[in-house]
């Protein structure tokens, strides 16, 4: 891992509150919401700039407002020469972490010439393949979105009754598509089997979090037809070890790491530890997906999908060719 580049001049911090309004309704098994609210943090030297994008995320106890206060309370601590390294012991993982590692990233790539993903050592990279997410509803409407979509992967949001009614009518409908299901610990244990069962029929490939965070350890006492994936059960690298037995692959996002730094040091345990990796994604604009695509590079699976979502994503923006993602511009980041 590089080390941070010496700062000629401490930046400044600016730190903003960002709408992205979603192609419709956006719904998984905890609620639904109309717009994506990030959190924007860049770092300006007078010289060179550098931004980074989080997502608070209620579920592990984030507000917008909580981690815009957070991040703009180190205002003083980065004038006063806080770096990259030293955010890691200042601010635990977390999305408020994400956004201000992810814009010292870019603020070291725009001053060294060298971009982060070459820092990093992830070059050269390439285009990859992202899932692309379909909302949980009628098992109905949810073939008719899997048609219309006719995407080359698909993630399907579960967790609800009639999920085997669901994989049934999308697997009908889309049958050439490969499948990923969340069921956003949507299941119990008592469930579990029937619900993998019915996975299994339909040829889903991996299902993330099928049980609730710490409730997970009827995970290693039964069959896995297919691959089981940690998403809300593994934020860094502190919690992997013991996942083994439970889990078969680990779902990366650098809203949980707490930024790229944490998310390349836990892919690289996670392979090292014979996990599978997934590199997933909040609901954010391209800015957010840019740094996690250094971390897909080397997944198994890649959902960083949150733009295609949204009605209005940033400018400069990823490119897509439908699910094909291209590696970010500097323009955007790194």
């Amino acid at each position: 891992m590089p080390a941070p580049i010496p700062s000629p001049a401490a930046p400044q911090l600016h730190v903003r509150v960002v709408r992205f309004p979603i192609q419709g309704t956006f719904t998984i098994a905890r609620g639904s919401k109309t717009e994506a609210l990030v959190v924007e943090a860049k770092l300006y030297d007078g010289t060179f700039s550098g931004k980074g994008e989080c997502v608070p995320y209620a579920r592990y106890g984030e507000s917008v407002e909580g981690v815009r206060d957070l991040i703009t309370s180190l205002k003083d601590d980065i004038a006063a020469g806080l770096d990259r390294a030293g955010l890691q012991q200042r601010l635990p993982a977390g999305a408020a972490r994400n956004a201000l590692d992810c814009a010292f990233w870019d603020l070291e790539a725009k001053r060294s010439g060298m971009s982060a993903a070459q820092r990093a050592g992830c070059t050269p990279m390439r285009p990859l393949t992202t899932a692309y997410t379909l909302s949980l509803d009628t098992a109905d409407a949810m073939a008719q979105a899997a048609a219309a979509a006719n995407r080359p992967l698909l993630k399907l949001k579960l967790g609800a009754e009639g999920d085997p009614e669901r994989l049934a009518a999308i697997r009908c409908a889309a049958p050439n598509s490969r499948l990923i299901v969340d069921a956003n610990e949507g299941w119990n244990a008592t469930i579990l089997p029937q619900m993998l069962a019915a996975c299994a029929q339909a040829g889903v490939e991996l299902v993330e979090q099928p049980l609730p965070a710490g409730a997970d350890d009827a995970l290693a006492h039964m069959p896995h037809p297919i691959t089981i994936c940690a998403d809300e059960s593994v934020h860094d690298r502190a919690g992997l070890a013991a996942l083994r037995g439970r889990y078969d692959a680990i779902n990366i996002k650098l809203d949980k790491t707490g930024g790229l730094t944490e998310a390349l040091a836990l892919a690289e345990e996670a392979e090292r530890l014979g996990f599978s990796r997934m590199v997933g994604c909040m609901l954010a604009s391209s800015l957010a997906m840019a740094p996690a695509l250094l971390v897909a590079q080397r997944a198994q699976v890649v959902d960083l999908d949150g733009p295609l979502l949204l009605a209005e994503d940033r400018s400069p923006a990823l490119h897509y060719e439908e699910s094909i993602v291209f590696p970010p511009e500097p323009a955007l980041w790194g």
